[in-house]
This record gives C-alpha cells, sequence and structure tokens, in this order.
C-alpha cells in the first residue's frame, strides 16, 4: 500500500487527511478508558507529590550538575553528530506532517498543510471535565462573543501572555472532537521542522496515545520508547541538559492505560525500565526528564485525568469562528458562487450552521453540497443532520465502486457490519478499535481496506509499529450515525431492539418471539423509539443524544428513499411518526434538565415536527412572551428557541419576560439555563428575591460560566441576598466582572460577605456598585478590609449615598494607600464627608502606591477647605488622578480658583474637573 494511503481525516478539516499524524476524535462525552469508568482519583490538597518534591529538587540539582560537567566533555564531533540529528529528524517530522488529504486517495489530492490551514480560536481555559454531549457543547456556546476570553496563536502555546512569568512546562489543551486539536498540533510541528518558529526547541517527540496503547504490556526505558519511533536519536544523550526537548501526547481521551498519579513507583533515569504508564506519569510528574516541555491534547471529557496540580497551562480549542466558517468553504471550493450558496443553505439551517463550528462538519457538509448543487445532480438539499449524513455515507458508497473492490462484500452486508461495530463502541464509550473488536462484528481485518473504501478510509495502521493495527471512524458524529442506522435496520430487517442486544439474556426471550405483521411493526418501531428516548434521557454524560436524532431521523420516508438501492429491507420501514412525536412532547412536559429536553427539540427538528417551536417563536418576536401563560412544554420550547436563536446572546432582559402571569424569581429558575449563557443579565426593578438570587447563585457557579455583568438594583434583596451572590462570586467557576446591587437594602451584614468574596481566590470582579444603601461607616469599614487583600483585583468602587463619613473615609484611605491598591475609581457622592473626610482622602492621594483615577464628591458638604486639602493632593508626586467631581458643594470662589488653577496647569495630571 502506498504511504499516503494509511493515514485519515484529522479533526482540523474532515476532508483533511493527515499523512501518519491525524486521528478521529468522537463527539460523545463516555470515552475514558475502562478502568476510568469508576470513581475518579483524588489527589493531595498539596500539590503533586509533594512529599517527593524535596528529594526531587535535590535529585535534580546533582544531575544538572553532572550533566552539566558531561556537557563540557562532548566533543566538536558530537555536536555535530547532534546537528545532523537533530536535521534528521526535523526532515522526518516535515515529511510526515506537511501534507493533508482530502478524501480517499482516488477521492481527493494531497493538499498542503500551509494552504488550508486557518488559524483557530485558542484561548486559556481550565481542565475541568464536561459532563454532556460535545455536540451540545458546540450549540450552546456557538454564539459566545469571540473577545471575551485572550486568543493564544497555535505556536505561543508555550509562551507566556503579558503580565503572566510563571514558567510553562506542561500545557493541556482540550476542545470537542474535530475542533482542530491534532491539526494545531501538527501545524506546531510543521512550522517548527520548517525553521519557522520555536527554534529554541532542539527536538520534538509527537507521541500519540493511540499508538502507544498498542504497546501498553510492554516493560521498557523511556530511551527504548523513543528509540521505537525514532530510531534516529540513538546516538544522543537526550537527558543532557544541552537538549531542549518537546512530548506531544496528543489523545489523552485515546489513552487505554492506568495513567495512576497516586503511585509511589518514582523513575529518574531514562534507562531504567518499567511499564508505559509508569514511564508516562513521571515523565509528566517532571520525575524523568524534569526539564523536558510537555503537550497533552485531550477532549473535555477526559480532561482531568491529569491532575490540574501538574499541569501549568489549560487551553481550549475552540474551532471556527463564523468568519472561518465563510473562509473555510471559500478555500475547499474553487467556484466561489458554488461555495456562496453552499454557505447560504447552510445558514438557513441554524442546526446544521452551528455544526460547521466543528472543521470536520465543515468537510462533510462541502463533500456533501458540491455534489448536490452542481448543475447535473436533481434532489432534496438536506436540511438535517440525518439526511446530510446519509448522503455522504451513498457518495462514500459510491466511492467505493470507483475504486473498484473486489464485488464479494455487498453494500449491505458491509454497512450492517460497521454499523454493528459503531453501535458496539458507542455504547462502550470507544472510539478507537482494535483487531479483536472488528471480529466480534464479523469483520474480516485482512478486508479493511474495504470497508475503508466505504467511508473515506475509516481504518488506518499506526506507523507499523509491532505490525499493530489501530481503527477509527472519522468523526465520532459518523460513527454515531452508523449506529443509528444499525439500529433502525435491525429492527426493520430481523424485528430486534439493538438495546436488547446489551444484555443477551434478554435478547434470547424477546427477539425471536416478534411478530412480523404491518400493525405490529408500525407499533413496535414506536416502541423502539420510545426505547431510545428513554435510555438517552437516562444517560448521565448525554453519550446517546446524536446517536437518538438519527435513528428518529430514518424513519421518514425522504430519508428512505435516499438509502433505496444501498440497502435491502425486508420489512416495512413505514410507520405513525405521530406517536413517536407525542411521546417526546410528553416527556418534554414533564421537564427533564435542560441538557436532556433540548435535545429533545432537535429530535423533533428530525421528524419535521416544529409546532411547538413556531408558536414560541411568535410569541417572542411580537413580543408578548410577558403576557401569555405557557405550559410547561412551551417553555421548554422557549428555551431551546432562545439557545439556538442567531442572535449573539448579549444581554439578557429579565423584564421581557416577567408579567402578570409569572413573577421573576419563577423566571429565573424556569430561564435559568438561558441567563447562564449570556454574557449580560439585567434584572434590575423585576422584584427578585431570595429564591431568584439563589438560582443565579447557581449561573454563576455553573460550568463554563458565561456571565460577566450582573445588575440587580432595584430589588429588595438584602443581606441574606447578597450572601448567596457572595457565594457563587467565591466559586472557581465564576467569571463575574461587573456587580451592580443599588437600592437593595443592603447593610454591614451583606457587606462582610462580599468582602469575604472579593479576596477569593480567583476574584474577577472588576466593578461594584453600592450605592442607595444603608452600609454605614461599619460597612464601609468592612468592604476596606477586603479591598486591601492583595487577592482582590476591585478598580471601581461605588458608595454614592451610603451614610459615609469621615470614619469610612478613614478607612477608603487606607485602601488607597495599600501595596497593591487596584483601586482606580470611587464614587463618594451624597454622603456626610465633609471637609474632615476629603483630608483623610486627601492624604490617601499623596501617597505613592496610590493608583486612583477618579474621584466623586457630589454632593458632599464640601468647602473651600476640603478644595485646599485636594489642590495638596492633585500636586504632590505622583497624583495619578485625572477626573474630578465636586458638584453641589459650597467650595466658594476661591475653592474654585484653587482647582481650577491645577487643571489648567499642564504639568498636572487631572484632565476633567466638575464644580
Amino acid at each position: 500500500m502506498d504511504e499516503t494511503q494509511t493515514f485519515r481525516d484529522g479533526d482540523f478539516c474532515p476532508e483533511i487527511r493527515s499523512v501518519n499524524q491525524e486521528r478521529s476524535e468522537p463527539s460523545c462525552v463516555s470515552i475514558k478508558s475502562e478502568w476510568s469508568m469508576g470513581c475518579p482519583p483524588k489527589f493531595s490538597d498539596k500539590g503533586c507529590f509533594p512529599d517527593r518534591r524535596i528529594h526531587q529538587e535535590k535529585s535534580d540539582r546533582e544531575t544538572g550538575q553532572n550533566n552539566w560537567k558531561r556537557s563540557q566533555r562532548i566533543s566538536i564531533r558530537d555536536q555535530d553528530n547532534a546537528s545532523q540529528v537533530d536535521s534528521v529528524v526535523k526532515r522526518k517530522l516535515n515529511l510526515k506532517f506537511q501534507c493533508l488529504y482530502e478524501g480517499t486517495p482516488k477521492q481527493g489530492t494531497q493538499t498542503l498543510l500551509n494552504e488550508i490551514y486557518t488559524e483557530l480560536y485558542i484561548t486559556e481555559g481550565q481542565s475541568d471535565s464536561c459532563n454532556e454531549h460535545e455536540v451540545r457543547q458546540i450549540e450552546t456556546q456557538s454564539r459566545r462573543a469571540a473577545t471575551e476570553d485572550t486568543a493564544i496563536k497555535c505556536n505561543d502555546i508555550f509562551r507566556s501572555l503579558p503580565g503572566q512569568d510563571k514558567p510553562i512546562r506542561i500545557v493541556l489543551t482540550k476542545g470537542v472532537a474535530g475542533i482542530g486539536k491534532t491539526v494545531s498540533v501538527q501545524k506546531f510541528i510543521l512550522d517548527w521542522a520548517e525553521g519557522k518558529d520555536n527554534q529554541d526547541i532542539h527536538l520534538i517527540f509527537p507521541l500519540p496515545f493511540r499508538e502507544i496503547n498498542l504497546i501498553q504490556d510492554q516493560k521498557l526505558s523511556l530511551l527504548d520508547l523513543l528509540h521505537m519511533f525514532f530510531t534516529e536519536i540513538k546516538e544522543l544523550d537526550i537527558s543532557s541538559s544541552e537538549y531542549k526537548v518537546l512530548f506531544i501526547f496528543d489523545g489523552l481521551d485515546e489513552c487505554r492505560l492506568s495513567l495512576d498519579f497516586q503511585s509511589d513507583v518514582r523513575l529518574c533515569d531514562v534507562t531504567e525500565s518499567a511499564s508505559v504508564d509508569v514511564l508516562l506519569m513521571n515523565l509528566i510528574v517532571g520525575n524523568l526528564l524534569p526539564s523536558a516541555f510537555i503537550w497533552i491534547t485531550s477532549r473535555p471529557a477526559a480532561a482531568d485525568l491529569v491532575p490540574s496540580e501538574c499541569v501549568h497551562r489549560v487551553t481550549e480549542v475552540r474551532g471556527f469562528s463564523e468568519p472561518q466558517k465563510e473562509e473555510y468553504f471559500r478555500k475547499r471550493i474553487s467556484d466561489q458562487s458554488l461555495a456562496n450558496r453552499i454557505t447560504s443553505h447552510l445558514k438557513s439551517s441554524r442546526s446544521l450552521y452551528i455544526m460547521c463550528h466543528i472543521p470536520v462538519f465543515c468537510w462533510i457538509s462541502a463533500t456533501v453540497l458540491e455534489m448536490l448543487l452542481s448543475p447535473a445532480e436533481r434532489g432534496e438539499i438536506p436540511k438535517t443532520l440525518t439526511q446530510m449524513y446519509t448522503h455522504f455515507l451513498i457518495l462514500q458508497t459510491n466511492i467505493k465502486h470507483e475504486k473498484d473492490y473486489a464485488k464479494t462484500v455487498k453494500d449491505g452486508d458491509m454497512i450492517l457490519k460497521l454499523g454493528k461495530l459503531a453501535f458496539q463502541q458507542l455504547v462502550k464509550g470507544n472510539l478507537i478499535f482494535y483487531e479483536e473488536d472488528l471480529r466480534e462484528c464479523g469483520i474480516d481485518v485482512t478486508e479493511a481496506s474495504v470497508y475503508s473504501g466505504l467511508c473515506t478510509q475509516i481504518f488506518r495502521e499506526e506507523f507499523g509499529l509491532y505490525q499493530g493495527k489501530v481503527f477509527c471512524f472519522v468523526h465520532l458524529s459518523i460513527q454515531e450515525h452508523l449506529a443509528a442506522l444499525y439500529g433502525h435496520l435491525s429492527f426493520i430487517n430481523d424485528n430486534i431492539n439493538v438495546f436488547d442486544l446489551i444484555n443477551k439474556e434478554r435478547l434470547m426471550s424477546k427477539c425471536f418471539n416478534l411478530i412480523k405483521c404491518n400493525s405490529s411493526q408500525q407499533i413496535l418501531i414506536s416502541n423502539l423509539h420510545q426505547k431510545a428516548v428513554d435510555k438517552t434521557l437516562h444517560s448521565k454524560n448525554g453519550h446517546l443524544d446524536l446517536f437518538l436524532r438519527f435513528l428518529l431521523g430514518f424513519s421518514l420516508d425522504c430519508n428512505q428513499t435516499l438509502l433505496q438501492g444501498l440497502l435491502t429491507q425486508t420489512g416495512n420501514s413505514s410507520h405513525n411518526k405521530e406517536k413517536t412525536v407525542q411521546y417526546i412532547k410528553k416527556k418534554i412536559k414533564k421537564n427533564p434538565s435542560p441538557e436532556k429536553f433540548l435535545n429533545l427539540f432537535h429530535c423533533l427538528n428530525e421528524l419535521g415536527d416544529c409546532s411547538l417551536m413556531e408558536q414560541i417563536q411568535h410569541y417572542v418576536t411580537a413580543g408578548t412572551v410577558n403576557k401569555v401563560k405557557l405550559s410547561s412544554s412551551q417553555w421548554s420550547a422557549l428555551i431551546f428557541v432562545l439557545l439556538t436563536s442567531e442572535q449573539d446572546m448579549n444581554v439578557f432582559k429579565l423584564k421581557d419576560f416577567v408579567g402578570s402571569q409569572i413573577k421573576a424569581d419563577e423566571v429565573l429558575l424556569k430561564l435559568l439555563p438561558v441567563v447562564k449563557e449570556y454574557r449580560s443579565a439585567q434584572l434590575n426593578n423585576c422584584g427578585v428575591t431570595d429564591e431568584g438570587c439563589a438560582a443565579l447563585t447557581s449561573a454563576l457557579r455553573s460550568n463554563p460560566s458565561h456571565l460577566r455583568e450582573l445588575n440587580v438594583s432595584g430589588n429588595i434583596l438584602g443581606s441574606s441576598g447578597v450572601k448567596l451572590f457572595s457565594s457563587g462570586l467565591e466559586n472557581h467557576h465564576c467569571k463575574l466582572e461587573k456587580l451592580w446591587l443599588r437600592y437593595c437594602e443592603i447593610t454591614d451584614e451583606g457587606c462582610a460577605a462580599l468582602a469575604s468574596a472579593l479576596i477569593s481566590n480567583p476574584s474577577h470582579l472588576r466593578e461594584l456598585d453600592l450605592s442607595w444603601n444603608k452600609l454605614g461607616d461599619s460597612g464601609v469599614n468592612l468592604l476596606s478590609d477586603g479591598l486591601k487583600d492583595p487577592q482582590c483585583k476591585l478598580e471601581k468602587l461605588c458608595l454614592s449615598s451610603c451614610d459615609v463619613t469621615d470614619e469610612g473615609c478613614a478607612a477608603l484611605a487606607s485602601v488607597m494607600t495599600s501595596n497593591p491598591s487596584h483601586l482606580r475609581e470611587l464614587d463618594l457622592s451624597w454622603n456626610k464627608l465633609r471637609d474632615s473626610g476629603v483630608k483623610l482622602l486627601s492624604g490617601g492621594l499623596e501617597n505613592p502606591h496610590c493608583k486612583l483615577e477618579i474621584l466623586w464628591f457630589s454632593g458632599c458638604g464640601v468647602t473651600y477647605h476640603g478644595c485646599a486639602a485636594l489642590d495638596s493632593a492633585l500636586k504632590s508626586n505622583p497624583s495619578h488622578l485625572r477626573e474630578l467631581d465636586l458638584t453641589k458643594n459650597k467650595l466658594t470662589d476661591s475653592g474654585v480658583k484653587l482647582l481650577s488653577a491645577i487643571r489648567n496647569n499642564a504639568d498636572y495630571k487631572l484632565e476633567t474637573l466638575r464644580l
């Protein structure tokens, strides 16, 4: 077989087939190996192996000294040899990663990565696993503003951002299946091999987990492991301090090794043999080659397999942005008119266009629509996922015929066997398979090439290592589609409910007793659908969500027509879809968790029933939602409509939904899945109480938390409500930056809770408005204690009309002079400060640590004496004040002259003066 034919599509551009490196990633969540299906390991609060750090540091120093001495003995000839080896490795990696394949070798052409690569949106994130289907993650996060987080370029993955001075040795990059993790790795390696970037790295060792799985039972040293993949380095001492090496472990979610980070087995010698899992664990922890850099990629569900204490940076690949989707189709399709038609069609179906955030789906769509929208083709253009993937399956089958494979394997038999494999491995949560998995489904491994022709080289052999083979689908959405087709055909042809296959003893008593008649067939296929719905709703991780959409979609006549000629169906597939529709609506009415019923609405779309959504969309468009009493099903539909709207989720306004029919707290509880997806929630003057605050606290704690601004002003919250907010602010998932609590009847008791939240680690709050509350000096003192803490990063504080006197001013002056002081804006308008309070604050302005830029004293009883104190402060070095508001005070002409002279003097920094 030609070398390039052994490779498969990668997860950056599904059409793209990477030379030797690309891998597919499924989109279900349950992808951990069997050993990790139980309880997750527990880690010490003191960090990663704290009891070994002292010994490790000593060992590292000794090793470093020995390496330095050894390096002094390296001859010129040895250095030349090392340089030659580096060049050989670069050439090898360049050859391996420079090209991508579009389709199968005869279907498409070899494409240079640099010609088609589009810089993906990569941000810093957290290593938490996510317990929902990855397609669901894409659907709910697709409209998040791209400016929320700091973008990181692929080649800068090991470089600190501005303001970050900590060294980065281990990076964990996560992202859903097909989003671009592997091709990002490929691009990094290619740029290094071509001498374009990261030239301070001497050697890069890409070691995908799916290949390491093939030798998981071996006992060898780290050098032995590397020599298997890179024979060129046998003469090099990679433990030498002169080498800066990078290990790339791609696909942590595919790992079948038991990475036990609680193990006491410690390796420090690269020549010492151990099991592969022990080798990798010691390498990641830093016992082996402590100076080596490590890059790990993973899908979200497996991201926490490596303890967070061992990871220095977590990044997230978020796929294509809206402009990049269109850019992809322009690059992929040479006929720009056709490319525009494809983009327009995808935009007309929200469910399809959202999926285009995943590059793999862009490839599938481009492959299908390029054919169907050509002048020579006629037929219905796919508008649902089932239609799109079924067209793709037919297209791949046609390609198989063009390759003139042996006629001994019929299309129907091949699809059923692959479908069985897909279903069995989907239930187990596996995304890669081995020879024994294929044999269980009646697939002859020697005929794998025949099957590969069906679905764009589904199978490939890994590097030829130990003659072992690893098999996979291009993407798990394809696996889910085939699994659903298998489930549908098993019932139609043999009256077998595939869910009974999971429990074989139940199968024997049921599958042979089914009656094959049309009337019972209609009832039974509805039963199959109902059982599939129930199984999906009871799934903890949502791994059957997409499978269910496909299964229901296959029951429609339009999809049955597509399959005619491809498959032989002995049963009658027609049925009354209304029974399935009503069953789904019944489940929606019971209002399960949002993650569950949102998928049910997608199922209704696949069945062609949009009645609920259309009715709610009418209310939303007309602005009458708050005037109608909605049923539980309609509330669920409202959530679905809002979450799948084309509008950016920037500002949620509670007033739009609160009316005589329903109160604010109830709306918040019902629309919580929506609220937490918005960047800003405006809940002011809506009658929110403690019950609503509890719901909002849940939103602040959600993972991920998208809320950045929250306005709850004008609600009678009291200190109890503020305490609830504060508990949310302290959560590490909370990223809230601005909080408005004006006119909320907060007292000093609430201030104590807020002070605790301000010093939580991390605290992202930058702006806090507590104006028109009864805080008093005692409340301000409590807040000041929090503001002085180094963990507090608050920059703007509004305390207008809060009963503050000179006692509170003294506390705030100490905040202004604390080190560090982050406060930049302070509003004390309409308080009883008088000249004594202003003098205290003026003393703070003169302090070198004070960085205050904006100060409001409107209506504070200030006279000429207060102006004199401010005059002295503003002339101090340094004084950073840019804006000063003294309106509604008794300054007199002399006081005005003093301050006006400063504003008009270029030697001082005051720019805006309101008198």
